[in-house]
């Protein structure tokens, strides 16, 4: 059987169109579509949202976007109100604390005050949270591992004796059940045909050419592997950045400047903001993964131009990611599609989750919906989750990719990606495209693998009663745990279980939407699964985080809701 006939036949993760499928998500059928036509190149100057262009474009009826199961369900209000007052009082104790602390201990408050003159760097109001809140949960944070974070992962066992102050190391190292690592299809190895091929190129390359791609860093290895990116996404050209946030940080003020206008999902990540920020562009916020709000907000954007002298926009870039690694949602891509062909601006879209995650050849998002990669101007991935390696990627058009060779900070100005890091990045992404003529099967069992993985764990936590956020086949699976007490205690009892996971809580989520956010491989067995589910449907039941025990959430009956309108 063929590359393409395997394709055809491979595991759809999730989409939010009908599929008939089998027990574990596998669609049965071709799970293709037709692709859209091509775009233009976002180099274009011209003012997008001219009034002119405003006029023409006709009324659209109103999208009617149904409930999904991405949306935070109805939670009881008892539980609201207590994570509420439970809230209220930490801050209030915080409070006395620092008052009382003031009075009786005031050496432990020096860096809060004026010095010589000079003002704090960081004011005792700024600080309160940190301190009095994070200070006393720290232990579930920042935890040293060693060796290679695969399914499994070696903790450092550490004790804290000054109420999370300082830490000690007791000498310890503790193998746990890794669900807090993004290595979704496993490739983080120190040993295989990735790990071997990563030490053949350190031998025939060496290990970095220490300078900017600009002078003396474009290496024969950056240039082929520059293009097999391409490739792999289905864009013309392909930009290699060394480091994941500078991909979004510092390209996104080389496509957009004054007079220009972004338009943001509210919950894009914090490399999205700051590349928005260093542009200069005026920024406009619509409702995370809500299109018609989008729509409402080009439209008044379009129609009023920009503050001020309501000139028509230079340029119009609406971001959004492929799949919110927080809330394990995917971004309605075709519903965002529609929109641009009506209203004409660019899209820019960061994969930096579902590249390789999603879609029956992993080719993340657009290949998730069966889209053509050409109707997005912009893909931004990283290769720091699916790739086991490091750094991101821009793809679009070569004549976006040469301007950016140019322009952009991180082509002129940053160091090359390094070798090693490169020949991860070539010899993972061979083997899921079925490239690598020795392991021509092995990418395409880790993509079914991880998707399986996904849609199981996920199946389960809900059958036990657990709330859940996020789509089927999301490998992210954040469970709500809304109390402030019971985030570090969740995190404290896995570990007790040999298992590691990441807790998540405000300012990083809504005061009221605390979570553990599971992060799932293809490299966990069927046993590991199984393990870590039965441990924590024990601490469910120690925490009373079960809130809907005795109800079943059918996830397959979900999908129909998923529609596009």
């Amino acid at each position: 059987m063929g590359k393409g006939q395997r394709a055809t036949q491979a595991y759809k993760s999730t989409e939010f169109i009908e599929q008939v499928r089998d027990e574990d998500g596998l669609v049965v059928g071709n799970p293709f579509k037709l692709a859209p036509s091509n775009s233009g190149s976002l180099l274009q100057d011209e003012g997008l949202a001219s009034s002119k262009k405003a006029s023409s474009v006709s009324p659209a009826p109103e999208v009617k976007q149904e409930k999904t199961v991405s949306e935070l369900e109805a939670v009881p209000s008892l539980i609201l109100v207590t994570t509420y007052l439970s809230f209220l009082m930490l801050i209030v104790f915080a409070h006395l604390r620092d008052f009382f602390g003031k009075l009786f201990y005031p050496a432990n408050y020096v860096q809060l005050r004026v010095q010589n003159g000079l003002a704090p760097m960081v004011s005792d109001f700024e600080s309160l949270w940190t301190r009095r809140l994070y200070g006393r949960i720290r232990d579930c944070f920042n935890r040293p591992i060693t060796g290679v974070a695969g399914g499994h992962v070696n903790l450092l066992d550490r004790v804290s004796h000054d109420f999370n102050n300082t830490f000690e190391f007791t000498g310890r190292v503790r193998n746990v059940l890794n669900l807090a690592s993004y290595n979704y299809l496993g490739f983080a190895q120190s040993e295989g045909p990735c790990a071997d091929k990563v030490e053949a190129a350190l031998h025939e390359h060496g290990l970095t050419q220490g300078s900017t791609r600009a002078e003396a860093g474009r290496s024969v290895l950056l240039t082929e592997t520059e293009d097999m990116v391409a490739r792999f996404v289905g864009s013309e050209a392909a930009l290699i950045v060394s480091m994941g946030y500078a991909t979004n940080a510092l390209n996104i003020p080389a496509m957009v400047s004054r007079g220009c206008l972004i338009i943001s999902d509210e919950l894009n990540h914090s490399s999205l903001v700051s590349g928005a920020r260093l542009s200069g562009a005026t920024i406009r916020v619509f409702k995370h993964n809500y299109t018609p709000d989008l729509e409402k907000v080009l439209r008044r954007s379009i129609s009023q131009g920009q503050p001020r002298t309501h000139r028509p926009w230079k340029k119009i870039l609406v971001v959004v990611e492929g799949l919110y690694s927080m809330e394990g949602e995917f971004c309605r891509l075709p519903e965002i599609l529609e929109l641009r062909r009506r209203y004409g601006f660019y899209l820019f879209v960061d994969e930096a989750h579902s590249i390789g995650a999603l879609g029956p050849r992993g080719r993340g998002i657009c290949d998730h919906f069966g889209v053509d990669p050409r109707e997005v101007d912009v893909l931004m991935g990283t290769f720091t989750k699916s790739f086991g390696a490091a750094g991101g990627y821009i793809a679009g058009s070569k004549a976006l990719i040469d301007y950016l060779r140019l322009h952009s900070h991180s082509a002129v100005y940053a160091e090359a990606m390094s070798v090693p890091v490169l020949a991860q990045v070539s010899s993972s992404m061979r083997m899921i495209m079925g490239e690598d003529r020795e392991h021509a099967l092995e990418g395409q069992q880790r993509l079914d693998q991880l998707a399986i993985n996904s849609r199981y764990f996920a199946r389960r936590l809900a059958d036990m009663g657990f709330m859940t956020m996020g789509h089927p086949g999301s490998p992210v699976i954040p469970l709500l745990l809304f109390s402030p007490a019971k985030i570090p205690a969740f995190s404290r009892e896995c570990l007790r279980r040999n298992i590691a996971v990441v807790v998540v809580s405000y300012p990083a989520t809504p005061i009221i939407t605390g979570r553990v956010r599971f992060c799932i491989s293809a490299s966990h067995t069927r046993e590991d699964l199984d393990y870590a589910l039965e441990q924590i449907s024990e601490i469910g039941d120690l925490l009373l985080l079960k809130f809907h025990q005795g109800k079943t959430k059918e996830i397959a009956n979900d999908d129909s809701k998923l529609k596009i309108q």
